[in-house]
C-alpha cells in the first residue's frame, strides 16, 4: 500500500535525480570541448551516478514505492530523470558559447 509520505519522498527523489542530471549535463557541456565528449559522459556517466543514488535512497534509506519490477524502477528512477534533465539543459538553458563571462584580471 502506498502511503502519502512514501509518495512524497519518491517524488522528491525523482526531483533530486532530475536536478543532478541537469547540473551534470551542464557541467560536461562547459568543461568538455569536444561535441561527442559531453554526450559520451552524459550518456554513460550520469546513469552510474543516478544508480548509486537510487541504491542509496531505496536500499539504505528505504525511500520509495514498490514499482513491481526492477526494470521499471530503473526506468523511472534513472531513465526518466536523465531524459528530463538532459532536455532541460539542452533546450531551455542557453548554450555555454552564448553566455558572456567577465574577463580575467
Amino acid at each position: 500500500m502506498l502511503s502519502v509520505i512514501s509518495a512524497i519522498l519518491f517524488i522528491g527523489v525523482l526531483a533530486l535525480h532530475t536536478v543532478i542530471a541537469a547540473v551534470m549535463t551542464r557541467f560536461f557541456r562547459i568543461r568538455l570541448e569536444t561535441t561527442w565528449g559531453w554526450i559520451f559522459f552524459t550518456v554513460f556517466f550520469i546513469p552510474v551516478v543516478l544508480l548509486i543514488s537510487t541504491l542509496l535512497f531505496t536500499g539504505v534509506f528505504q525511500i520509495g514505492v514498490d514499482l513491481g519490477a526492477p526494470s521499471v524502477a530503473a526506468g523511472v528512477l534513472i531513465g526518466l530523470p536523465l531524459a528530463v534533465g538532459f532536455t532541460i539543459d539542452v533546450l531551455y538553458i542557453p548554450p555555454p558559447d552564448e553566455i558572456e563571462l567577465p574577463e580575467k584580471a
